[in-house]
């Protein structure tokens, strides 16, 4: 969640690192790299809650086939 907030958030343009480098700076404060930040955050959200997902059983899983006797005569 902290990818998806952060760089729309006033802690983004805090950012003491970035403050001391001008080339950084010039980087972080592009709207293109905070979308792509936030587009980060956003797939590991989505993989995280598949994930989840698949630990509770929820994800659809291909019907059983029919058990087959092969003790039994025709």
């Amino acid at each position: 969640m902290i990818l998806i907030v952060a760089p729309w958030s006033a802690f983004w343009d805090r950012n003491g690192i970035a403050w001391m480098m001008p080339i950084v700076r010039g980087y972080l404060s592009n709207h293109f790299i905070r979308g792509a930040v936030t587009g980060v955050g956003v797939i590991t959200a989505c993989a995280g809650l598949v994930e989840l997902a698949g630990v509770f059983g929820l994800r659809r899983t291909a019907p059983a086939p029919d058990p087959v006797h092969h003790d039994q005569a025709p």
